[in-house]
């Protein structure tokens, strides 16, 4: 399986809106979704970076960042004792809450090369419904805390939204009240 060439925040095409996929799922975009699953394993493999120095380590990926303007994403890494996978098409953000929360040692992004100062908040609790491409079936999720940060990135890229759109300009440190960190 080849390496998938993530694109980077220079790329035009990173700025545009991603279009609704078409149901059933084709076998091209499964087979996209699945590259793009494995591309994540991977880059959490100490010993696969080492070969691949050019991959960097990421827990979310969404088609615009290998340049296929389409909604779907994938999410996987471990936390505990469980593994969290999530291979969506067409999500959408049904609910949220109104706590905020923000990851302590600040977002990154495969796509982003360059560190972007600020504080990025994120809603804490949001509930997304989407068709699941590994259970083949329309799932509503209800994700909290890094789970929900990183949805909402990953959501955020098929509207043509960076992470570091998000810190405030005048005041990149703010912090809200109330606010969780992760």
């Amino acid at each position: 399986m080849e390496t998938l060439k993530i694109i980077k925040d220079n790329n035009p095409l990173l700025r545009k809106k991603s279009v609704e996929v078409s149901m059933p799922l084709s076998k091209e975009d499964k087979d996209t979704l699945l590259n793009m699953l494995n591309y994540l394993k991977n880059s959490q493999d100490e010993r696969y970076r080492e070969k691949h120095p050019e991959v960097k380590e990421g827990i979310g990926l969404a088609a615009p960042q290998i340049g296929i303007l389409k909604r779907m994403l994938v999410v996987y890494f471990k936390r505990e004792d469980e593994e969290v996978t999530h291979v969506l098409v067409n999500p959408m953000i049904i609910s949220n809450s109104a706590r905020k929360c923000a990851l302590s040692a600040g977002e990154g992004c495969l796509s982003v090369d360059n560190k972007h100062e600020g504080v990025v908040y994120r809603d804490y609790k949001i509930k997304v419904k989407a068709y699941d491409a590994l259970l083949n079936k329309d799932v509503t999720i209800t994700a909290i805390g890094l789970e929900s940060i990183v949805l909402q990135h990953e959501i955020d890229h098929l509207s043509g939204i960076l992470y570091y759109d998000r810190i405030n300009k005048m005041n990149p440190n703010f912090i809200p009240e109330g606010f969780v960190e992760i």
